[in-house]
Parts: C-alpha cells; sequence; structure tokens
C-alpha cells in the first residue's frame, strides 16, 4: 500500500479521493490552508470522516510558507489539489490566486524534487480558454487569471519534471459536481436558490454548455492514473463525463427532480468564462480504462439530495 500526500485535502475533490484512497488500504496524508475563500465550517464537516481514520493524519498548513520538507517523508504519491479556484474573484484578487496557484506549486515541486514521488498534478479545463472541445493537444488559451494562473502551474509541473526527472502527470478536470461542491460553484447555487424560492441570475442567455463530471467518476479518473504510472507518468489526460448540456437544460433538471419552478433573470455574461466545454476523453479512455459512469441526472439528484439533508438549503 502507498503513502498518499493529498494538498487540498478538506475540499470538495480532496476530501472525496482521500476518503477513497483509505478505503482502498492507502496511507493518506492530509494539507490544507483554509483559505477562507471556502467556508472553514464546510471544509472541516468535509474532515471530520476522514480524522476519524487511523491511517489518515492531517496539517493544517501553508503551501506558501511552510517548510514541505518534512511531509515527504515516506510518500510515494502526492495528489496536488490545492488552489485557489473560482472565476470571478480571479480579477479581483489576483495576488491570491498567483501566490496560491503557481507560488505554492513551485514550493511543493521544490521539496519533491529529493525524493521523487508520483506526483499528480490536478488542473482544469480552464487552461483551454472559451472553447474546451480538443484532446490534450488543442491549443491553450486561458482567457481569466484564473486559467492563467493554472496553465502557469502546469508549466512548472513540466519544467521540474524535464530539469530533475520528477515523475509527474497531469490531470485536467472538466466541471466537477456532485456532494460536496463548493458553495460558490454554480450547481450548488442553483439548487440552494431553488429550495429558497430565491431568483437565479442565469449569466448572459443560458446557452453556455459544460461537460459535467460527477465528483465519484473525477475520484475514478485520479485513481486510475495513481494505480497505472506505467501509463500516466509524463502525460496530460482530460478527466470529464459524457454528457454536455447547457445552463438552460441544467435548470429544467433540477425543476423536474425537485418539483419546484425555477424563478429566474439573466445578468450578462460573467468575463473570462468558458462559452463551451466538451471533454474529449479518448486518451484517459484507451490509456487509462476511464470510463465515467454516473448520468448528469442520476449525479444532479444526488447533489439535490445532499444539499437538502445536509442543511445547506440556506
Amino acid at each position: 500500500m502507498a503513502t498518499c500526500l493529498v494538498t487540498g485535502a478538506a475540499g470538495f475533490v480532496g476530501s472525496h479521493l482521500s476518503t477513497e484512497l483509505l478505503k482502498r488500504g492507502h496511507q493518506v496524508i492530509g494539507v490544507d490552508a483554509f483559505i477562507p475563500y471556502y467556508p472553514r465550517p464546510l471544509k472541516k464537516r468535509n474532515l471530520a470522516p476522514l480524522r476519524a481514520q487511523e491511517r489518515f493524519a492531517f496539517h493544517e498548513l501553508d503551501l506558501r510558507t511552510a517548510d514541505l520538507a518534512p511531509l515527504f517523508e515516506g510518500v510515494d504519491t502526492v495528489f496536488h489539489l490545492a488552489a485557489q479556484a473560482g472565476l470571478l474573484r480571479s480579477w479581483q484578487e489576483f495576488e491570491s490566486y498567483m501566490s496560491c496557484n503557481v507560488l505554492a506549486t513551485q514550493r511543493l515541486l521544490d521539496a519533491a524534487k529529493l525524493s521523487r514521488p508520483h506526483l499528480l498534478h490536478i488542473s482544469t479545463s480552464s487552461v483551454y480558454g472559451r472553447f474546451a472541445t480538443g484532446d490534450e493537444g488543442a491549443p491553450l488559451a486561458p482567457i481569466s487569471p484564473y486559467g492563467i494562473t493554472k496553465l502557469a502551474a502546469e508549466h512548472l509541473v513540466q519544467a521540474y519534471a524535464t530539469s530533475f526527472d520528477l515523475p509527474t502527470t497531469i490531470l485536467r478536470l472538466f466541471s466537477v459536481y456532485g456532494p460536496g461542491q463548493r458553495p460558490d460553484m454554480g450547481y450548488h447555487i442553483f439548487i440552494r436558490s431553488l429550495l429558497n424560492g430565491e431568483t437565479i441570475t442565469i449569466d448572459g442567455d443560458g446557452t453556455d454548455s459544460r461537460s459535467n463530471t460527477y465528483i465519484e467518476d473525477v475520484v475514478q479518473g485520479l485513481i486510475l492514473a495513481f494505480e497505472q504510472p506505467d501509463q500516466s507518468v509524463g502525460e496530460t489526460f482530460n478527466i470529464g463525463g459524457g454528457e454536455e448540456v447547457t445552463v438552460n437544460q441544467v435548470l429544467e433538471m433540477l425543476q423536474e427532480l425537485s418539483g419546484i419552478k425555477a424563478h429566474t433573470t439573466h445578468g450578462p455574461s460573467r468575463a473570462g468564462d468558458q462559452r463551451r466545454t466538451a471533454a474529449d476523453i479518448t486518451k484517459a479512455r484507451e490509456r487509462l480504462g476511464y470510463a465515467p459512469q454516473t448520468t448528469l441526472l442520476e449525479g444532479l439528484r444526488a447533489q439535490l439530495a445532499w444539499q437538502r439533508e445536509s442543511g445547506l438549503a440556506r
């Protein structure tokens, strides 16, 4: 069994990944800095079941400033999920995005180069820009500060892999949703507003589309890359779901599932937002055996139930 370091372990994807790694018998060292954009009580909730596991150890520290060398003692694999996420805030808080997404990644890589664990870097479809519809070789042209900093982090990963023979894998995630989703993310906001009878503001005309990925399918993709280093080291993979839908279609599905009619209004399109994403997962399917299992309807039903049951309707 492996000893895995998971950065951003208290977050949405990080907590789900840590749970699955523990189920498979691995040792997990979780790290999180509790950056304020994600409410601390929700991260504490994510961590609670993990802390009850004997094979889970947690460190609250900031990758930008902490001494990282001790974290790597005995570590075989690193999953680097820690990042400052969220599109809109990246325009106003660029320094934070630069330090969290670029500086923190550089310091983590620098600490890893001595022991050379397999480092799986979690990136985003935002590196492709307005249209993320091609394979991993498609042009990279991010149109938001968030996407730009995530692409810079990818370049750092590749530089350390080339210069220090560090075994790395880059995984670009497409629109992750499901139970545990961050409260600032679209589907969480839609469901919360729907349950509370609040007006939902649609950015633009609602025809922007996304290739949605259910959280369990994301974790499957990360685990497959981790378990098959002979196929994944030195490679970049798109990890996405199989269904592309517009914002308007998602709202129709949520109304059907909840039995509640949505009150909507339209606002301007967001600066730097993607117009269309459609994950081409051919490479991940052929090299890793990646096969997303959850339909969007099933996934939305699960997230709706979670938000109702967890007291996160408000």
